[in-house]
């Protein structure tokens, strides 16, 4: 009994921490179909839950305005992280690189409330010398792309970092100028990373909480926001409708990714092996 345990170990113990990362998924996918409002038992399977979420304006508004912000703030943060992480593998040495890199890198380790107690202070004070930017969709943009660039970056960073240097090396040799190397050569073989970024971005964007409270403006709220105010006033399985909603769509999204990155990466390791070949 004693070597058949030590055998499969891991085995258990991975599908125990699957369990306990997941089970609480699994219960709120059940309790989305569940008959009545009680949480303590499933009662019977319904569909009056996801009825009542497309009859509920404030999620189905928080929804779109959730997507149409993290949808901006993951292209900028891709864009900007791409352009950091590429300045900061390429060029090792220029004036103020040690600050460029610790005020890149700072959303990394500084709380969230920090950044945006420190962000809604800085509108404010814009605001009122200027009068721009009202609080609301652009700030909330602004403060995620700030968080989002930062992530973005380590990634983008660790393919820049593994990338053959020899292959802009030849291109340079045949005649290609620098930003012709960037955007025939580097960008391509750097674009899952970037594609990767976006995803990450997004995500952070779509869930974030507590930058976007400090942020919002009046009658701005994403669906996070809506959740969580739902959330506070007791149990509402309307919430549990919407929640299995995003986890089937995040699933289809990242298996479809996953399965973009394996076959790009077989094809061009074939292409690889050809030239070799040949």
């Amino acid at each position: 009994m004693k070597p058949l345990l030590e055998k499969h170990f891991g085995k258990v113990w991975l599908l125990v921490v699957f369990g306990f990362l997941y089970l609480p998924l699994a219960f709120m996918v059940l309790f989305s179909f569940n008959s009545t409002r009680t949480d303590a038992r499933f009662t019977g399977f319904s569909l009056r839950w996801y009825e009542a979420l497309l009859n509920d304006s404030k999620i189905v508004d928080g929804f779109f305005l959730s997507l149409k912000i993290a949808a901006v703030t993951g292209l900028l943060s891709a864009v900007l992280a791409t352009f950091a992480a590429f300045v900061l593998v390429r060029y090792r040495r220029f004036l103020g690189r040690t600050v460029f890199s610790g005020m890149v890198n700072a959303p990394l380790v500084m709380p969230e409330v920090i950044i945006g107690l420190s962000l809604l202070l800085l509108f404010v004070g814009a605001q009122n010398v200027f009068g721009w930017p009202q609080r609301g969709m652009l700030t909330i943009i602004l403060g995620h792309t700030l968080l989002g660039m930062a992530y973005g970056m380590v990634v983008i960073q660790s393919r820049l970092l593994e990338m053959d240097r020899s292959i802009e090396e030849a291109a340079m040799d045949l005649g290609a100028r620098p930003h012709q190397v960037f955007f025939l050569v580097t960008l391509p073989n750097i674009f899952q990373a970037i594609l990767a970024a976006f995803l990450l971005a997004f995500t952070l964007s779509f869930d974030d909480v507590v930058i976007t409270e400090f942020l919002s403006g009046p009658g701005v709220s994403t669906l996070p926001q809506v959740i969580f105010g739902y959330a506070r006033r007791g149990i509402n399985p309307t919430i549990y409708a919407a929640a299995t909603i995003l986890i089937v769509t995040v699933t289809i999204v990242v298996v479809a990714y996953a399965v973009w990155v394996a076959r790009a990466t077989r094809k061009r390791e074939r292409e690889m092996a050809a030239a070799i070949r040949g």
